[in-house]
């Protein structure tokens, strides 16, 4: 596990978005397509808007999956993932091979349909966050570390949803859905190479207790550092906390 700190989340976006291009780069150069798994979230915006930027970045040849999803929520809500990726990533790349979860479908046969296009191929590279309360995706603590299905409908404990609250995506804590989609934990683990990007002092006690604590299931995100190639960028808010750090 590599820990990166940088100033502001601007420079932080910066220096992962061409870690993530370089590592896209490669795996097109390699095999003449790149897999890639995307994260959402406010903590993401930087990041996504100076990768959609990166030169030299063939996206025609680049297939996408994303993270979680709410169930019940439609595709044109403000805090629908989908409407999110297609603003921030499709639309501005011009990917034309991506999965998305359909909160509104059967949430297991989303799981079953999208999972299976998943594990037909390694993924290349997965970019994603850390939540306020730890999780790694939707998977909130207690997550589940064994499961091998590559999504599982979960439900939302009270922290995550106030956090979908404190970053303006709903009004109030009764209009974020208790349920949603969400890729596993194992499944999160297979991609080649992780790019974690976690910006801001909301953050701090989550990385703190995700790069120094034990790695256990009510810290669901300290699982990354079982990764053989991750690398977490961090700002000086969010690293606030830990005791030693790369910068």
């Amino acid at each position: 596990m590599l820990i990166k700190v940088f100033a502001d989340s601007n420079a932080l976006g910066e220096a992962a978005a061409t870690d993530a291009a370089a590592r896209i780069r490669a795996a097109l150069a390699a095999r003449g397509e790149a897999r890639i798994i995307a994260a959402t979230g406010a903590s993401q915006f930087a990041f996504l808007d100076r990768l959609v930027r990166a030169p030299d970045l063939d996206w025609s040849r680049v297939e996408m999956f994303h993270l979680d999803e709410y169930v019940g929520l439609p595709a044109d809500h403000p805090a629908s993932f989908r409407k999110y990726l297609l603003e921030r990533l499709i639309r501005p790349t011009g990917i034309t091979r991506y999965h998305f979860l359909d909160g509104l479908q059967d949430p297991q046969q989303v799981c079953r349909d999208v999972g299976r296009a998943l594990t037909e191929r390694p993924i290349d590279v997965a970019f994603v966050g850390i939540g306020e309360n730890g999780h790694l995706a939707f998977n909130d603590p207690p997550a589940d570390f064994e499961t091998d299905s590559p999504y599982l409908v979960v439900h939302l404990d009270e922290r995550c949803r106030q956090q979908q609250v404190g970053e303006g995506w709903f009004g109030s804590v009764a209009d974020v859905p208790d349920t949603a989609i969400s890729m596993s934990v194992r499944q999160i683990l297979r991609a080649r190479a992780m790019v974690c990007v976690v910006p801001d002092a909301r953050k701090a006690e989550a990385v703190q207790r995700s790069v120094e604590g034990p790695i256990d299931p009510m810290t669901p995100a300290s699982i990354l550092r079982t990764h053989p190639d991750i690398t977490i960028y961090l700002d000086e808010a969010s690293a606030a906390l830990l005791e030693s750090a790369d910068e």
